[in-house]
């Protein structure tokens, strides 16, 4: 038994349609995998790139991963309780 990504039969959102166009390019293979685990595993390789490896332009050319933590290295927190009165 293979498994297969196929078409929606309903218009798919933008993401999902992103999602299926990069997922089947894949090294594991253009979209037929012989188990649920192989498939599984190559939705998680390209989450990884997704987020830790991809270059995103909107972002000056880093990994959205890189962006959030620069963004929260750069935030302060306050150590002080806040109470209700």
């Amino acid at each position: 038994m293979t498994y297969e990504m196929r078409a929606s039969r309903t218009r798919p959102s933008r993401q999902n349609g992103y999602f299926k166009a990069g997922l089947a390019r894949v090294p594991a293979g253009p979209g037929s995998w012989q188990t649920v685990e192989n498939l599984e595993l190559a939705t998680l390789g390209w989450v990884h790139w997704h987020n830790i490896q991809r270059l995103q332009g909107y972002l000056g050319e880093i990994p959205p991963a890189e962006f959030e933590d620069t963004f929260y290295a750069g935030q302060t927190t306050s150590t002080q309780l806040v109470g209700i009165k």
